[in-house]
């Protein structure tokens, strides 16, 4: 049998394999990333509550429901979602991310599937999911369209796609590297590529080609003076998410 193609940029992967040890560290390398993951959860959890129909205030809100958390680090998102009673698989490219998860998880009594694996690998198996959450990954592959297409193929039909990115322009080059890298220092130099970010019309195209059906985009907006972040429908200038289906 052929081997799955695969989108991973080994130069991506290692820079986030250098982190993998600080991923649990609310003052390391991904502070940025614990500073959004409240903002990143009330959203997930209130499109996932209304694609199936979930009270979010009963036990195990999410019980039955299979989700895949692809590029998952060190479980920052998948951890909440098997604690709402959700069937989770994490799966990174970088090798070194996932003891990390897997202890991380083991000490909090947290059963989650771990894999080092990619979405292409898992879609030639056959995996199928409800949900997809595709965090700040899209904007780190080689080939956008054939990895989003390989996330629309792992969902099963009526399924939903969660993905967010950074979109590109002025704004984002100064906020995102500029500010994040330079200035506050909140991720090593050479995180991120300003030519890799993504608008949200071409993430729409791209979501679109791949085989799902846009639903939602939201920003997500930084307060300096709050030091807190919120949703926004309005402002999706630097980071913003959106929501997709896949056709029944």
């Amino acid at each position: 049998m052929q081997a799955a193609q695969t989108t991973v940029d080994p130069s991506e992967v290692a820079k986030f394999e250098a982190m993998a040890a600080e991923w649990w560290d609310p003052a390391g390398k991904f502070k940025p990333l614990h500073m959004l993951n409240p903002c990143r959860l009330d959203y997930i959890t209130s499109q996932i509550a209304g694609e199936f129909d979930r009270d979010l205030s009963a036990e195990n809100p999410f019980a039955g429901l299979r989700i895949l958390d692809i590029g998952c680090g060190g479980g920052l998102l998948s951890e909440p979602m098997a604690r709402l009673g959700a069937t989770v698989v994490g799966a990174d490219a970088a090798a070194g991310n996932i003891p990390v998860a897997q202890i991380h998880a083991e000490q909090s009594g947290l059963k989650i599937d771990y894999r080092h694996t990619t979405a292409e690998a898992m879609a030639e198996a056959g995996e199928q999911f409800d949900v997809v959450l595709n965090m700040e990954v899209v904007e780190h592959v080689a080939d956008p369209l054939a990895y989003l297409t390989a996330c629309q193929q792992l969902l099963k039909p009526g399924g939903l796609h969660i993905c967010s990115t950074i979109n590109r322009n002025a704004k984002s080059f100064a906020v995102a590297i500029v500010g994040a890298e330079v200035i506050m220092r909140w991720l090593p130099k050479g995180t991120h590529e300003w030519n890799k970010f993504i608008t949200p019309d071409e993430l729409a195209e791209l979501l679109t080609n791949s085989g799902v059906t846009p639903v939602d985009r939201k920003g997500f907006v930084f307060n300096p003076i709050l030091w807190s972040w919120s949703l926004s429908s309005r402002d999706l200038s630097v980071n913003y998410v959106t929501a997709s289906t896949k056709p029944a």
